[in-house]
């Protein structure tokens, strides 16, 4: 079984970089190309609040339950799959790092950083009444916005910023926005060029030199964004990447060593072990599950 990769419609946003879609949308086209149930990557940012049903929402095999009030937050690279069994009501927020970056050179944002590579990270975040409501309200004025003939982008950026803002400051662990705009750009440069490297290259100095810094510079910037070091980083990368190889692929581990640029299986097993404490054949039997 493959991972679909899920890519932005351009052409359904006007080339805004930025959608609002049903929840109930995604149970009720018949056009699509995968099943929203099933393990797919998406190439952009997700914010999904659910108004109505509960279930429990998979992000990189990990199972998160929500509820009515529950806010459910998706990085782009990461695999995630919809519980929809109870036919949940809500919104989905669907945008693009260009869309991110026009908007930080508008207006204050918290910087949308790779926090899920931090264990102590969460998807899922709660709302209480109040909170429910102003956040209803705010995605409300985008949708309302984006329908006008005479639409303003800027007016949907503030109304995101408002958002943004207000979940930010509900997931005060999550906070990591001490971030400047040269740093924020940095950052950001070196988690796609880990995205597209990381099977090959797993050496901080080598992403330092060719996003032109320094090791240290770059080991801050990564520290200030996720408390994590540059190398634990690409560790953490690395590590869901062979997660969801292994559960969703079922691949064995000689062919998951040779696609991530190890001389051998054992040298993988050692690697993987170390992360996790477990073996590659021990992690597939302790989180594979019949459905997800």
């Amino acid at each position: 079984m493959n991972i679909p990769n899920i890519t932005f419609n351009h052409d359904m946003s006007n080339q805004a970089e930025f959608e609002i879609i049903e929840l109930s949308s995604l149970y009720e086209r018949t056009t699509l190309s995968h099943s929203p149930e099933d393990p797919h990557r998406v190439s952009f940012f997700m914010i999904i609040h659910i108004e109505r049903g509960e279930g429990t929402h998979m992000v990189d095999f990990e199972e998160y339950p929500f509820r009515a009030g529950s806010m459910i937050f998706v990085q782009r690279e990461q695999v995630h799959a919809f519980d929809l069994s109870s036919k949940p009501k809500g919104k989905v927020l669907l945008f693009t790092q260009i869309f991110l970056d026009n908007v930080h050179t508008n207006m204050r944002l918290p910087n949308y950083t790779p926090t899920h590579l931090n264990n102590q990270h969460t998807p899922l975040l709660t709302l209480d009444l109040q909170n429910n409501q102003r956040s209803h309200t705010l995605i409300n004025e985008m949708i309302a916005e984006i329908k006008l003939n005479n639409s303003d982008p800027l007016i949907i950026m503030y109304l995101f910023s408002a958002l943004a803002l207000l979940l930010h400051r509900l997931r005060p662990k999550m906070r990591h926005d001490k971030l400047s705009t040269e740093q924020s750009i940095k950052l950001a440069k070196f988690f796609t060029l880990m995205q597209e490297h990381f099977q090959q290259i797993r050496d901080a100095n080598w992403y330092a030199s060719q996003i032109n810094t320094t090791y240290k510079t770059l080991n801050q910037v990564c520290k200030l964004a996720t408390a994590l070091t540059a190398k634990q980083m690409i560790d953490a990368f690395t590590l869901i990447e062979m997660k969801r190889r292994l559960i969703v692929t079922n691949a064995p581990s000689q062919q998951i060593a040779y696609d991530f640029g190890f001389e051998d299986a054992s040298n993988f097993v050692k690697y993987f072990k170390k992360q996790t404490t477990l073996t590659p054949s021990q992690f597939q039997k302790k989180y594979t599950t019949p459905k997800l």
